[in-house]
Parts: C-alpha cells; structure tokens; sequence
C-alpha cells in the first residue's frame, strides 16, 4: 500500500517555543531532534528522507505555523530546502494567519505557487475562527486551485491555545459556501468534538477526517457511536510527527482495524487525490 503521512512538522527549531520541544522530546523518540536536526536546529533534509524511507513512508505534507502567541513562527520558506531534496516524497503545506498576512489571498497564491498542497489554518494556535470573513479570500483561491483546506480541529495543551476556535460548527458557514472546496479536519476532533466531526464528514462530501495525534487502539472508542468501517472512508492518515514513536507502527496499527478494501483508502489513496501535487515530484 501506499503510505502517506499527512501531518508533519519539521520547523527550524530557533523559530519554536520551548513548549513545543518539550512536546516533541516527550512524545517522540528519544534522541530525534539530535538526529534530524544538526547543531543549529536546522533540518537534514538528507536524514529525514533516509528516516521516512526507513518507515515505508512514501509521501509526507510538511506543516508550517504563524503562531507567535503559541508555538512560534515556522516559516513556509523554511520547508524548501527539504522538498527540494526530495520532491517526490515530501510537499509542503501552506499556512496562513489572518492577523498576520494582508492581503491574505496574495499570500496563499505565493505558496501554493512554491508547490504548496492546500492550506492549513490553526485557529487554536493562531487566535481566530475559521468563519472570519477576513479568511473567504482564501478560501476563494483554494476552490479555484481545487487545493484542500486542512483546519486543527482538536483541543491543544501549548501555552496561548484558544481551544474555543476548535470548534467545528464554525466550518459550517464556510461548506455552505464554498461547496467545491475539500476540507479536511486534522486530529479528528480530538477532545471535545468527535461526534460533531463525524457527523460533518457523513453529512458532506467534501468533509474528511485526519488522524494526527489521534491513539489508533482508541479510535473504535472516540467514534463509538458510528459504523467504524464505514466512516473510516472519510479517514485520512497522519501522524503528528515528530510527537509519535513511529510512522510505520501507526500505519500498521491503522491498517489493522480496517476491512481490506478501507485501508489503501486511509493510508495513501484519498490523499493522493486530495492533496495537490502530492506524490508528483
């Protein structure tokens, strides 16, 4: 099967806060940010691939943040030097903030010309919902370049997290008026919103679930109330990466509660399709 690791996070680690070290040294394996990243905290491109290769990864989206009151600024540009070194199984992920860029839709435009996948928005991180008016250009540009819309949807425990803006029936403003536009609600509604995360993704064709951060041996347990077989046709494989022990471990645990036909689907497939560019070089 193809693998596909949709969330991924390699910043430069001068442009993070302390709080997001500790996360990734608490939940990762011990050791990485030595290993991946040289003695600036600068990424090894040429490590990270041998890493992911090692793990049967054969594509990953490489998130960036504009989140000075939470994590930090991790620039867009900084993911450059990694795809450019293997174009083929990395791509990075734009991001955008609405309190940081304007005009925000000339923005979203420069990164997707760079090669970015779609667009993720952090409304936890970045303090702001994601049906402010000020985002619709965005949103504009992305149903016209049919790239996804990729929005943190779960509760966060950084310091200066609004868990508050994670709430998915602010999307629902923005399905309705954007129906070509694919969104994609990462960390499955981890807290708070599993059931109403769900539910989007049964109700809307252009909803989908991704499992960052999200336990696979809990996950028959967060969606207890729905046909897992069936909703597990909206899932969409990530991990969260660096905060997990291993791609390949969750990709097998993944695998294992799904029928036969479901599991190309989750781990690769859909977003193969989703993801613009994803897999092309």
């Amino acid at each position: 099967m193809t693998l596909v690791d949709a969330h991924v996070h390699v910043p430069v680690l001068g442009t993070v806060k302390p709080a997001w070290l500790d996360w990734a040294r608490r939940f990762g394996p011990a050791g990485l940010l030595s290993d991946v990243w040289d003695a600036g905290g600068v990424p090894r491109p040429a490590r990270l691939d041998e890493l992911f290769a090692a793990q049967g990864v054969d594509h990953a989206v490489l998130f960036c943040e504009y989140s000075p009151k939470a994590t930090g600024i991790q620039s867009f540009d900084d993911l450059l030097p990694i795809v450019s070194h293997n174009p083929v199984r990395f791509r990075p992920m734009g991001n955008v903030n609405p309190h940081l860029h304007h005009p925000i839709a000339d923005e979203l435009r420069r990164q997707l010309d760079l090669g970015a996948a779609g667009l993720k928005l952090h409304p936890v991180h970045g303090g702001f919902r994601c049906d402010d008016p000020a985002l619709y250009p965005a949103y504009q540009v992305l149903e016209e370049r049919r790239a996804p819309l990729v929005v943190h949807c779960g509760t966060s425990t950084f310091p200066g997290s609004a868990n508050e803006n994670a709430d998915p029936r602010f999307l629902l403003p923005v399905i309705r008026t954007f129906p070509g536009l694919n969104v994609i609600l990462a960390h499955g509604g981890r807290g708070w919103w599993y059931d109403a995360v769900a539910f989007l993704a049964l109700t809307y064709d252009t909803v989908w679930i991704e499992l960052s951060g999200l336990p696979p041996k809990r996950l028959p347990e967060y969606y207890a109330r729905f046909d897992l077989s069936r909703l597990a046709r909206r899932w969409i494989f990530g991990t969260d990466w660096p905060g997990v022990p291993g791609v390949d471990v969750n990709a097998r645990a993944v695998a294992g509660l799904l029928p036969a036909d479901v599991a190309p689907m989750v781990l690769g497939v859909t977003a193969r399709r989703l993801y613009a560019g994803v897999g092309s070089g």
